[in-house]
C-alpha cells in the first residue's frame, strides 16, 4: 500500500507559497525606474500597501552611496521635497524600507540625498505618483 504522507508537505509548501505571492501581488502598487545619479545609480524602489500605509522598499541590488549622510528624500507630484530617514544605521545595516508619512500626499520620485553635503546622489521616478 502506498503512503501519501510525503506529498502532503510538498503540497502544503506550494499552497503556502502561492498564497504569499498572491498577498504580495495584491499589496504591490508600483515599481520605480532605476536609480540614476552621481553616486546612487543601482537598484529601484518598490511601493506597496501594508496595514493601510504606503511602504517603500529599496531593491536588494541597491548600493548605499559612499557619502557621509545619505538619506531618503521623497518628492511629491507638486515638487515638494521631504528629507526623511538616514539610510545608514548602526553597523553594516541600513534602512531598506520607509513608511511614507501621512503628510506626504503622494510620491513621484525617491531621491537619495546627502544631508551633510546637501547634494543629490541619485533619484528614481515612478511612472505615476504613488498615493
Amino acid at each position: 500500500m502506498r503512503s501519501f504522507s510525503k506529498p502532503v508537505p510538498t503540497i502544503f509548501v506550494v499552497v503556502a507559497t502561492l498564497s504569499t505571492l498572491a498577498f504580495a501581488a495584491k499589496n504591490h502598487m508600483a515599481k520605480s525606474d532605476a536609480f540614476a545619479g552621481v553616486k546612487a545609480n543601482t537598484g529601484f524602489v518598490d511601493a506597496m500597501k501594508e496595514n493601510g500605509k504606503t511602504l517603500l522598499r529599496l531593491s536588494d541590488d541597491f548600493v548605499i552611496p559612499d557619502a557621509p549622510a545619505p538619506h531618503w528624500q521623497l518628492v511629491d507630484s507638486k515638487g515638494n521635497a521631504y528629507l526623511l530617514n538616514r539610510l545608514k544605521i548602526k553597523g553594516d545595516k541600513y534602512n531598506q524600507t520607509l513608511v511614507v508619512p501621512a503628510y506626504v500626499k503622494d510620491v513621484a520620485k525617491v531621491q537619495i540625498r546627502c544631508a551633510f553635503a546637501e547634494v543629490l546622489l541619485g533619484e528614481a521616478s515612478f511612472e505615476k505618483p504613488v498615493k
